[in-house]
């Protein structure tokens, strides 16, 4: 029997030898083999000659918000270094905790990437895709995809050595609110004009804040279309590196002396370094492979995870984001100035750029963002990290919500006995077809949206039909000929990116509340994605032979059913009406009801925030409810009165209030880094 056949699904407690039906049969709501009617992916117009030619390299599409975007590479010593488990290699602790490295992806000013950038010089820079040094970075995605460096680099060199972001570098952050409407409405002119404040809020908008945590094999760069289009929406999101060894490779850099130096860290004992990394100034974290294990990811991995590794890698990963929400907090508080002195990603240090951090205003990005509540969200083992962040509220007091993309269930702890280590807030799952169709996996994953919807929290999972599981990194819009050949992806890879924004979108402005829902009502094109209707059987006509679980796809027939998909939707796309549903792109598998939805509004003081009649008299009816529970506060214990605490606000709510719901952010000066 395969391990697939008889693995324990340990998060849901059913084990193998227990009879379970899997609810996975030839679904008619399903679909029976006919053409999905998918719609063309947002408008997007190539911005430069790079994008035109785009057969010389690979190219990114630009974003399709309303704003244009910036981005900023920030790397800083912790406050807090440590070293993570006793697993060593090459006499070395692997799992340390010396810098933080994210990529900073934001909603950009007027006038980003024309004239003089903000250091003065001529033109305008955006980074690379691959990180720097991009020749390191390919010798590590060769070592991580088993190839050698004679072919990977080469590969990588021809293919997207020159890609770059579609953001410019340190432009400064936008300050004006957009105008009502979309491209698809008003097309893409609507890009960068002004719109009047909503009403109640002031004249500068003060963006929600994001956190994104990459999954194996990733890097803060390879989820920047998702990323991009965030910040186009009015997003501030922070990419992390993080440097666990789930990355394909990734330099550390220390300060030449003082604080953040290597001697400064070695002096307490906190880490520690080979001779080799002490002559050179920096380290250099490849992917580690379990010992005795290497393919511990495989679904048909006789042996399971590496329990030890993997446990330690999220350990680093929460105190990462930890890391980088402080020096975020230092940024929104003004003390941006101190950040970039401090930076290690500037000329002179390895993956460092001349431009650094020059040029950049730092007094712009005083109170431009929130730091009392954010959002956060992660691909496949980015997600199992998010699970426990969620988990973790008492650590992480500002977190209002979170997106898991895909999510590698395998890690994932089952909840401690604490009722507080639970889910409380709002999830949004969701996943590609080829995950889907990994059995143990699904499981883990319904078992976390039963457990948020346990704790009253709205939970929604879908699946994006015709994707796989890079379907929401940028390696799809990449390669989007490999991934459908070798990996059977059906989906356009830049409409598989517009379902997930606009699924994560319509979440948080169901669930949120403020700048960022206002943002998103006023320039979101509203597929109703999430309203769609629930399957009953989970489907399995695409579902491969257990040796490509998870891994690919099934097309029976592939090459006639391609062409003649390609036909029929053309064909059907000159039809005015009658052709499509939002279930030929998606399956949703759960989801809140009217009531439970409401009910989660009414705790935490979210309003509908809808410009018709019916929208304000659901308000006023909202907020009565409200003041009726907060009266009956007195008679409500435990966990629901502790929740109710923190969902009161003022009746005078302002817009700039992000989400509805008090924060509990212990703000003010960053606390002394810890000394033995």
């Amino acid at each position: 029997m395969s391990y697939i056949q008889r693995q324990t699904t340990r998060i849901t407690g059913v084990k193998s030898h227990e009879p379970r039906d899997d609810g996975r049969r030839h679904s008619v709501s399903s679909g029976t083999g006919k053409v999905p009617n998918a719609k063309k992916p947002r408008s997007r117009p190539p911005t430069s000659l790079r994008d035109k030619l785009g057969f010389l390299q690979g190219h990114l599409p630009p974003s399709s918000g309303p704003y244009s975007v910036g981005s900023m590479d920030i790397e800083v010593p912790a406050e807090s270094p440590r070293t993570f488990s006793n697993i060593t290699r090459d006499g070395r602790h692997v799992l340390q905790l010396e810098t933080v490295l994210f990529t900073l992806y934001y909603p950009a000013a007027f006038g980003a990437g024309r004239g003089k950038d903000p250091g003065g010089r001529r033109k305008w820079s955006r980074e690379t895709w691959l990180p720097r040094p991009r020749k390191e970075t390919a010798k590590g995605y060769s070592k991580f995809a088993g190839l050698s460096n004679s072919v990977g680099i080469p590969f990588l060199a021809l293919t997207t050595m020159f890609t770059k972001l579609h953001a410019f570098r340190n432009a400064p952050p936008a300050i004006h609110w957009p105008p009502e409407g979309n491209s698809k409405q008003d097309g893409y002119t609507i890009k960068n004009q002004e719109g009047s404040p909503p009403e109640g809020a002031s004249d500068e908008p003060t963006f929600p804040l994001l956190l994104f945590s990459h999954g194996l094999g990733g890097t803060r760069k390879c989820y920047s279309t998702m990323c991009a289009e965030f910040a186009s929406y009015g997003f501030v999101v922070c990419a992390v590196e993080h440097r666990d060894g789930s990355g394909p490779r990734t330099i550390v850099n220390h300060a030449k002396g003082g604080d953040g130096s290597m001697q400064d860290q070695e002096r307490y004992d906190k880490v520690d370094h080979t001779e080799k990394e002490r002559q050179r100034g920096y380290d250099k974290i490849d992917y580690i492979f379990p010992k005795n294990n290497p393919l511990d990811t495989s679904p048909n991995n006789d042996k399971g995870v590496d329990r030890e590794l993997r446990d330690a890698q999220i350990e680093l990963r929460l105190a990462e984001l930890e890391e980088a929400y402080r020096v975020l907090r230092d940024i929104a508080e003004g003390r941006g100035e101190e950040v970039a002195r401090q930076n290690l990603r500037q000329e002179g240090y390895v993956g460092g750029s001349s431009r650094g951090l020059n040029g950049v205003n730092w007094s712009k990005w005083k109170n431009r963002f929130h730091v009392d509540k954010i959002t956060v969200a992660g691909h496949s083992f980015g997600a199992a990290t998010i699970v426990e962040v969620l988990r973790n509220t008492d650590r992480f007091e500002n977190v209002q919500g979170g997106i898991i993309y895909d999510i590698w269930g395998a890690p994932i702890k089952p909840p401690e006995d604490d009722p507080k280590h639970r889910i409380h807030l709002p999830l949004l799952g969701i996943n590609s077809e080829a995950f889907m169709y990994w059995q143990p996996n699904f499981d883990a994953v319904m078992s976390l949206m039963n457990e948020a919807k346990e704790q009253k929290a709205p939970a929604f999972l879908c699946t994006v039909r015709g994707s796989i599981h890079i379907s929401q990194s940028d390696f799809t819009i990449l390669y989007p000929h490999l991934c459908s050949f070798s990996f059977k992806a059906t989906v356009n890879p830049q409409r598989a990116i517009d379902l997930n924004i606009s699924a994560s979108l319509e979440f948080l402005r169901d669930v949120t509340e403020g700048a960022g829902k206002s943002i998103i009502q006023r320039c979101l094109t509203d597929e109703n994605l999430l309203q769609t209707e629930l399957i009953g059987d989970v489907p399995d006509e695409h579902r491969p032979d257990d040796e490509f679980i998870a891994a690919r796809l099934k097309i029976p027939h592939e090459a006639r059913t391609r062409m003649a998909a390609k036909a029929q939707r053309k064909i059907k796309r000159t039809k005015a009406h009658g052709f499509y549903s939002t279930g030929d792109e998606i399956w949703m598998h759960c989801r809140p009801d009217g009531e439970e939805l409401r009910n989660w509004r009414v705790k935490n003081r979210c309003t509908f925030g809808s410009d018709d009649d019916v929208g304000r008299e659901e308000e006023v009816e909202l907020r009565d409810e409200a003041k009726d529970m907060e009266s009956a506060s007195e008679d409500v214990s435990g966990e629901d009165f502790q929740r109710t605490e923190v969902g009161k606000s003022s009746s005078n709510t302002s817009q700039e209030n992000w989400l509805g719901c008090k924060p509990s952010l212990k703000s003010g000066p960053s606390p002394e880094r810890e000394r033995p």
